[in-house]
């Protein structure tokens, strides 16, 4: 995969960041060309697992670029063709359902929207509590399409949260792979 340029954009699903981290080392010593992208919310939120800042100063030093946190930033990505995937790890339930919905009001959901117009894959790693209730129709909608691809999930915790569900991040780099050649890997659901 080296010469391969990635975009790599986290969304609010903020206990997931420290899962998604040692992933886009991976994905840097690999010798892909990493862009960084944070929503707005995970940009500028502090939360009880680290500062905005950390996270975003983390994220730009594996990367080695600026984090783009702005649609006004994201939107090049496109109509200049920067990228030849985009991961978006954790993908919210909100994001999914924006993206099922053609919403574009975030520098994320812009970042998909411009970089799909170019009819390149994009691969998403859900990280939701609602994903087997609310965001399930939206998971669906988007299996359905062309150019999408979904890191294999799992229900992250069945007893306590039944409809949560959190993606193997350890299968980005997989899921990467097989989205290039135009194919989902398999299987999606994932056993305990």
């Amino acid at each position: 995969m080296t010469e391969l340029r990635a975009g790599f954009a986290l969304c609010g699903s903020f206990c997931t960041f420290d899962k998604v981290m040692p992933e886009i080392c991976r994905l840097k010593a690999a010798g892909i060309d990493l862009t960084p992208i944070m929503s707005e919310k995970a940009f500028e939120t502090d939360t009880r697992f680290g500062s905005a800042a950390e996270w975003a100063d983390k994220i730009a030093e594996i990367c080695e670029k600026p984090v783009i946190h702005t649609i006004q930033q994201a939107e090049p990505i496109g109509p200049n063709r920067l990228l030849d995937i985009l991961i978006v790890a954790p993908c919210t339930g909100n994001t999914i359902g924006k993206l099922a919905a053609g919403i574009t009001d975030t520098c994320v959901t812009m970042a998909c929207k411009a970089h799909l117009r170019g009819g390149k894959p994009i691969v998403l790693a859900p990280s939701t509590n609602d994903g087997l209730s609310g965001a399930a129709k939206n998971i669906g909608e988007l299996l359905a399409r062309k150019n999408v691809y979904f890191v294999p999930f799992r229900q992250d915790d069945p007893k306590n949260k039944p409809f949560s569900i959190a993606s193997d991040m350890k299968l980005i780099a997989q899921t990467v792979e097989y989205a290039l050649r135009g194919e989902q890997l398999q299987p999606i659901l994932l056993a305990d």
